[in-house]
């Protein structure tokens, strides 16, 4: 079918061609005939035109003159001028174009044009402008294109993917003045003959593999303006004849291999306003004629061999703006003569071997003050920091780390509006951090690491409100860390480690939504490590060192405590808290959830101190007890040996029960990847090299005889449907019980939600598509008669396909029938799930309770929010906000954020309905999970249910 439609294109193509010359041939005189209009359509016949650019190019017309991009002369209304730049046009550059005789210039910049240069176009005789840079061409650049060349004077090649050598036939085109072949990969030589080119005024062959000494005859080139031969692979000498290049305003040879000295010829550059030398193996000391190059705006002689002092004459460089001798040899001293060059905007004189005091000029006001970046790092200045610093008003960027300065910072840095990175790192500064840093308003980096400031970290830091990355290790930094920091929601990179620090991390920490790194280790820090966000998956070698920090990331229990109880403030104004006041139309009446929450909240207390309790026998028992591990496959137990009680059985549903890395090394802390209700869960490899997740059990005291688990694990392990987690298999023993399921690794449903590191945001397609795969994997465990019990995002994984799959399912079937109220404290770790049946003694609990922790995920998906969130001295139930903006035909306001409108409102505010009613107070309210799959079906657009629901 594809080849077919490909020879009807053809087919029409080639009539309506033919019938072009055959209409060309009987008309020449018809104006609406000729060879031009016949050129650009065949030309735009082979052309992908996506943004319909060229749509008023009609064959019908009787002149081009008008056409998008073409330019007629108006003496002969002949096409002089075709610029189609940045079209978005694809194909080939085809030989239609030869038949305009007229044509100037030919610009086809900053498309996708592929194929080859075409060397007749200089034949031409009227081109002198073609520039195709910023294309897909390749091949080399022909030897015809320049033979025959006529009056060309510019070619642009730059950006395309050429390759081969520079044609030797170059030197023949003499009415060249501007030459770009840069950005491409060709190779060879720099060919002696483009000296030749008297009349050439820019040569550009930057960013290619050129390599050889720059041939001599330069001198030639007395036009020449602009010389850039930077990133190839030159060797040898600058030629001493450059020199004669005397109107030349820019030159660039850096990133190359060049050696020796700077040629003494160079000083006749009086006209040059751009010298890179930059990245190469130049030698000796920067002349002293350097001064005498009066027109001078940058100089950059960084990353050299230079040595030497820095020379005096240049305080000459009056037009001096960007100055770079980084990564050399130099010694001595900035030269006070430097203070003429008041229009430096850039100074940059890092990695040197320069030493004693900074030069206070440089800080006098009136001298920079446009001066805006400022580098004098890794070199041996001492001695303290000027006080009056406040005097560079315009700085940026200022770099004063690894040196010896010594005394305190001075709070004039306040001062400076404009400033955006600050570093003082790896000094000898003491006293503290200045309280007058936030005047800085535009500070985004603060690095004063490796110092010996002391105090406290000034709490005015957060005004600074555009801070990305603060780093003050290795100080000696005492106080607390303010809780304020966590206002600094750009944060991306904290570093307070090897100092003095004490107290608590603040919980308000999770809310940094950017951070990428988070270091205290080695201070005096104590408590409870942050739950929630970045800190879900913080390194333990960010907080080590601190003996008093509790929490998993340490592997130390934190001490027991009973759970915060829900308090709602009948007095809770609008300003500190907008979204309760919104939706609480009583200020005195607490909502049902909330009450229920309340009285829930206490049998929770109960439970906790219970099993907790018993978890901790639970722990000694398996202290007291490492069972090895007996490999068996299927149902085959012989390999166990019953008679020893300490012997581990390991039953693998279906394969080989081998793992990887031999079983001492499953539950190892690296391996690591949650913790539930339930237990540890940890990530290992079978033989096969399939990867799998295995959950040590963590209330051992709680489980039934071995015969009953085995049992009932049989039975989950026969439970296959696309959206549950697969148990693949178990291990027992009477200390320790390990199951084995598939390892998904795109992680949890709540980490997509609510973990601000992850930038992919759920579009709506995929968030339906969640829904109605757990409502599918739901409904076919209440099929078999098992209550999850545990129904919450963190318990909802996805796969590389986008496909949800429940875990944790039926897990309450391995415990003895406890009171529900106690074991709900145990494996409904978030409230906002929890159905109410589970606070009262008498009710029954059902299917419809984990229908009720659906209602309440279908709401946590569709508006991006937690069930439960905790205000100053409130709590939000999203359910009762939801249902508050429902009654007053506020719903779309609920919907998240970050989908930007991009979502379908039909659909999503019936959803929004069936997660209410899902949610109801009342169990017999509540829908069966087979109806709420023909809910959705039917809410389902028919339009959007062909489509990929994975966008």
């Amino acid at each position: 079918m594809f080849c077919s439609t490909k020879m009807l294109k053809f087919s029409l193509f080639f009539l309506s061609f033919f019938g072009l010359v055959l209409v060309s041939v009987f008309s020449v005189d018809d104006p609406v005939f000729n060879d031009e209009i016949m050129g650009l359509i065949v030309f735009k016949a082979g052309l992908q035109d996506p943004n319909h650019k060229l749509i008023s190019w009609n064959e019908d017309d009787y002149t081009p003159c008008n056409w998008e991009g073409v330019k007629c002369d108006s003496s002969n209304n002949r096409v002089i001028s075709i610029v189609l730049d940045g079209f978005s046009l694809s194909g080939h550059i085809d030989r239609g174009l030869l038949r305009l005789q007229f044509l100037q210039t030919l610009s086809l910049s900053g498309n996708n044009f592929t194929g080859f240069i075409n060397p007749d176009l200089p034949k031409l005789g009227n081109l002198q402008v073609v520039d195709f840079s910023y294309n897909n061409l390749k091949g080399s650049i022909p030897e015809e294109f320049f033979q025959q060349c006529g009056s060309l004077k510019t070619v642009n090649f730059a950006k395309n993917n050429l390759t081969g050598k520079i044609p030797d036939s170059l030197s023949l085109c003499n009415t060249l003045t501007n030459v770009n072949f840069s950005y491409n990969q060709i190779y060879g030589n720099l060919p002696s003959e483009v000296w030749f080119l008297r009349g050439l005024q820019s040569l550009d062959v930057s960013n290619n593999l050129l390599d050889g000494e720059i041939p001599k005859g330069i001198q030639n080139l007395y036009d020449l303006r602009e010389l850039s031969l930077k990133k190839n692979r030159f060797s040898g000498r600058i030629p001493e004849d450059i020199g004669g290049c005397v109107v030349l305003k820019s030159l660039d040879l850096s990133g190359n291999f060049l050696s020796g000295g700077i040629p003494q010829s160079m000083q006749r550059l009086n006209s040059c306003n751009s010298i890179s030398l930059q990245g190469n193996s130049f030698t000796g000391n920067i002349p002293d004629w350097i001064g005498e190059l009066k027109d001078l705006e940058i100089l950059d002689l960084s990353e050299n061999r230079f040595s030497g002092w820095i020379p005096k004459s240049l305080g000459n460089l009056e037009m001096l703006q960007r100055l770079n001798f980084s990564r050399n040899q130099l010694t001595g001293n900035l030269p006070d003569s430097m203070m003429n060059c008041t229009k430096l905007l850039a100074l940059d004189i890092s990695q040197n071997h320069l030493d004693g005091y900074l030069p206070s000029w440089i800080f006098r006001k009136g001298n920079y003050h446009g001066l805006e970046v400022l580098d004098l790092s890794s070199n041996g200045f001492s001695g303290g920091l000027p006080s009056n610093i406040g005097g560079l008003g315009s700085l940026k960027i200022l770099n004063l780390s690894t040196n010896y300065f010594s005394g305190s910072i001075p709070g004039g840095i306040g001062e400076l509006k404009s400033l955006y990175i600050v570093d003082l790192s790896d000094n000898a500064l003491n006293g503290s951090i200045p309280f007058e840093i936030e005047g800085a308003i535009s500070l985004g980096e603060l690095r004063l690491h490796k110092n010996s400031l002391g105090g406290r970290i000034p709490e005015q830091i957060t005004k600074c409100s555009s801070l990305t990355t603060l780093v003050l290790s290795h100080n000696k930094l005492t106080g607390s860390i303010p809780a304020a920091i966590a206002n600094l929601t750009n944060l991306q990179h904290v570093d307070l480690s090897w100092n003095e620090l004490s107290g608590s991390l603040p919980k308000e920490l999770t809310n940094l939504s950017n951070l990428l790194s988070f270091n205290v280790s080695y201070n005096h820090l104590q408590g409870e490590l942050p739950v929630g966000g970045f800190f879900n998956t913080i390194s333990s070698t960010s907080v080590t060192g601190n003996a008093l920090l509790c929490g998993s990331v340490v592997n130390h229990s934190c001490p027991s405590v009973h759970p915060k109880p829900i308090v709602l403030n009948p007095n809770s104004s609008a300003s500190n808290s907008s979204v309760s006041s919104k939706y609480h139309r009583h200020k005195i009446i607490l909502s049902i959830s909330a009450l229920i929450a309340i009285g829930a909240a206490a049998f929770i207390a109960v439970g906790v101190v219970a099993i907790t309790f018993l978890n901790m026998r639970a722990r000694s028992a398996m202290e007291r007890s490492a069972a090895p591990f007996a490999f068996s496959g299927g149902d085959d137990y012989t390999n166990s040996p019953e008679n020893d009680p300490n012997y581990g059985k390991l039953v693998m549903f279906s394969g080989d029960a081998d793992f990887a890395d031999g079983a001492h090394n499953l539950l190892n802390k690296e391996s690591e990847i949650g913790r539930g209700g339930f237990g540890v869960v940890y990530r290992t490899y079978l033989r096969d090299g399939h990867a799998v997740a295995i959950k040590k059990l963590t209330v051992s005291s709680l489980i039934k005889s071995q015969e009953e688990f085995e049992k009932e694990v049989k039975r989950f392990g026969k439970i296959r449907h696309q959206n549950l987690v697969a148990l693949e298999g178990y291990y027992w023993t009477s200390s320790l019980q390990l199951l084995i399921y598939e390892y998904l690794s795109s992680g949890s449903l709540h980490k997509l939600l609510h973990d601000n590191t992850n930038k992919n945001v759920l579009s709506w397609r995929q968030r339906f598509k969640i829904i109605l795969g757990m409502a599918k994997g739901l409904a076919h465990l209440h099929k078999t008669n098992i209550i999850h019990y545990n129904l919450k995002s963190t318990n909802v994984l996805i796969d590389s396909s986008g496909e949800p799959k429940i875990g944790d399912f039926g897990l309450v079937k391995l415990l003895p029938m406890l009171d529900h109220c106690v074991l709900s404290s145990k494996i409904q770790s978030a409230l906002g799930y929890m159905a109410p049946e589970f606070a009262c003694r008498t009710v029954k609990i059902t299917e419809k309770c984990d229908v009720y922790g659906f209602g309440i995920l279908i709401l946590e998906i569709v508006t991006g929010k937690r069930p439960v969130e905790y205000m100053e001295d409130d709590v939000v139930v999203l359910c009762d906000m939801v249902r508050g903006a429902l009654e007053e035909g506020k719903v779309e306001q609920c919907i998240d954020e970050r989908l930007l409108g991009n979502f379908a409102a039909e659909e999503a505010i019936p959803v929004i309905k069936l997660g209410l009613i899902c949610a109801s107070q009342v169990p017999s309210n509540r829908p069966d999970m087979s109806e709420v799959i023909n809910i959705l079906e039917l809410i389902q657009c028919p339009s959007e249910g062909q489509e990929e629901l994975l966008e």
